[in-house]
């Protein structure tokens, strides 16, 4: 089962090997993206920032045949981008919960401030709302368990992203 889907462009750092996981409860960690499943660099450093929990980097593809062959399993999937979460949505891939983590801005694109650690731009935006459609329209940012989430599609939305 994938217990929790989280979007962050760090991937994998404290926050994520510590409170997430504890929090979560997950076997393991997927780490979703082609262009860093093809990285040898991220491939060999991402399971180091996890602090000995298992983790897997994989393409959008691999991480679907993953998730479908590992359903008894609880799951963190972290994908980089909004766009890889919704590739793995419109799959059918059905997590239990969902969370948009760090989204640091893009350079040379008009990347606006959603929250304090929630950039995008006008194609980001579409990417979360076609995200939390998902989710009954809601999507929310939390850093950790601890903080109170912020709701990501008012934040979209305030910036004129829609």
């Amino acid at each position: 089962m994938i217990k929790h889907m989280r979007t962050d462009t760090r991937m994998i750092h404290g926050q994520v090997a510590t409170s997430w996981m504890n929090a979560i409860g997950a076997k393991e960690i997927i780490v979703c993206n082609d262009a860093v499943s093809k990285d040898k660099f991220q491939c060999m450093a991402l399971p180091m920032a996890a602090r000995g929990t298992p983790v897997k980097v994989l393409s959008i593809d691999d991480t679907e045949k993953y998730a479908r062959e590992h359903e008894e399993d609880t799951l963190f999937i972290i994908c980089k981008y909004p766009a890889d979460a919704l590739e793995l949505l419109k799959r059918g891939l059905k997590p239990a919960e969902f969370n948009v983590g760090t989204n640091a801005p893009v350079q040379g694109t008009n990347s606006k401030p959603i929250t304090n650690f929630v950039y995008c731009n006008s194609e980001q935006a579409k990417d979360f709302v076609a995200v939390a459609e998902y989710f009954g329209g809601k999507l929310t940012s939390q850093i950790t368990p601890a903080n109170a989430p912020d709701d990501i599609i008012a934040g979209i939305k305030k910036q004129g992203l829609l």
